[in-house]
């Protein structure tokens, strides 16, 4: 039977988008199937009330995984002598996007490491020249942490957003995930500058990541609900064997669906992907991410000769098939739960 206070803090958190931090960590605590059941069919509700039954595709070009920083979780740290190192040129990675134009993609995810070969000159380069083969389509940048002078004159170049996951809100707990040169206050200011820009901005964090409580993911709900992103990018904690935390116990699925169905009722416009993460840890993790209230997938546009050494964790899946077998099989994954990919740039709707 359902516990009646969860019901409470869901339906308040249905139409008042906020809860306090001991609530919202009593809702982390309290999960159950039935509560599960419960908010999903809400977050559904309102996912379909804005987005309809679209779900959103994004083509991924992981075009390099070569990193100055040395977080403790991620497999393309700079310590990971294991890690066989590479960088897309740009002409390869306009082909990406000439071959994502083809299949019906109208949003480019350029994500790679902190790699100081790829500087604003570079970068602005190509972003210009993506926009001008593809002037209908939204080019997404996830580069990590730069100066707000680049993000501006990345902004200035073309680019619509930005991916920033601030992986914690909590300053104790960023710190127990990165090493001692990284700062919590500096990863939240690169967030804020990307709004201030004008970007449409997305966070967001690892589920069950080490070292996390009820209380640190509650502070990561209030961050989302105070921040206001456009994006939020969450999937389950899987370790990497060549990583400090390779004998950690990875995130749940259970707990990332929930967490989901909570920041759709938290953000009802926000676009929400159902990750590669969550397919890695479950067959059908991202028909049931779409279930309970995400409205993005992103499909992998890189060369197949370097999808997996773009390894931020291990197992990662589709790393043997083409992008035109990615799409198809995506397209029948979400109709075969009564949505459809969706072929537009996908913009947020506030």
């Amino acid at each position: 039977m359902i516990d009646r206070q969860v019901t409470d803090l869901i339906d308040r958190l249905e139409t008042q988008h906020s809860l306090s931090l001991e609530e919202y960590a009593f809702l982390i605590r309290n999960r159950t199937q039935e509560s599960m059941d419960y908010i999903a069919s809400k977050a559904r509700r309102i996912r379909e009330e804005i987005y309809g039954t679209s779900v959103y595709v994004r083509g991924l070009i992981e075009f390099t995984n070569i990193c100055k920083n040395d977080c403790l979780y991620c497999g393309i740290r700079r310590s990971n002598r294991q890690c066989e190192r590479y960088r897309l040129t740009a002409e390869q990675i306009l082909e990406c996007c000439d071959m994502g134009q083809e299949l019906g993609f109208r949003t480019f995810v350029l994500q790679g490491g902190e790699d100081g070969f790829w500087n604003d000159d570079r970068m602005c380069g190509l972003i210009s020249r993506i926009k001008q083969a593809h002037p209908d389509c939204a080019v997404t940048l996830s580069l990590g942490e730069r100066s707000r002078d680049s993000y501006q004159r990345l902004f200035d170049a073309g680019a619509d957003r930005y991916l920033l996951r601030h992986e914690t809100a909590d300053k104790t707990h960023y710190e127990q995930l990165h090493p001692q040169e990284m700062s919590f206050d500096h990863r939240m200011n690169c967030l804020r500058d990307l709004k201030e820009i004008g970007y449409q901005v997305g966070c967001g964090f690892m589920v069950g990541s080490p070292y996390q409580t009820p209380e640190t993911l509650a502070k990561d709900l209030k961050f989302l609900e105070e921040f206001s992103p456009d994006m939020c990018g969450i999937g389950p904690f899987i370790p990497h064997k060549d990583t400090p935390f390779a004998s950690q116990t990875a995130g749940t699925l259970e707990e990332t669906l929930w967490l989901l169905s909570i920041i759709r009722l938290i953000l009802p416009y926000v676009l929400l992907p159902a990750t590669t993460a969550l397919g890695t840890i479950h067959p059908k993790g991202r028909e049931m991410g779409i279930l309970a209230g995400a409205n993005v997938v992103m499909p992998n546009l890189s060369p197949v000769s370097v999808r997996k050494k773009y390894e931020l964790y291990d197992n990662k899946i589709c790393t043997g098939d083409e992008a035109a077998e990615c799409r198809s099989c995506l397209s029948k994954r979400i109709q075969s739960v009564g949505y459809e990919l969706c072929t537009d740039r996908g913009d947020v709707r506030r």
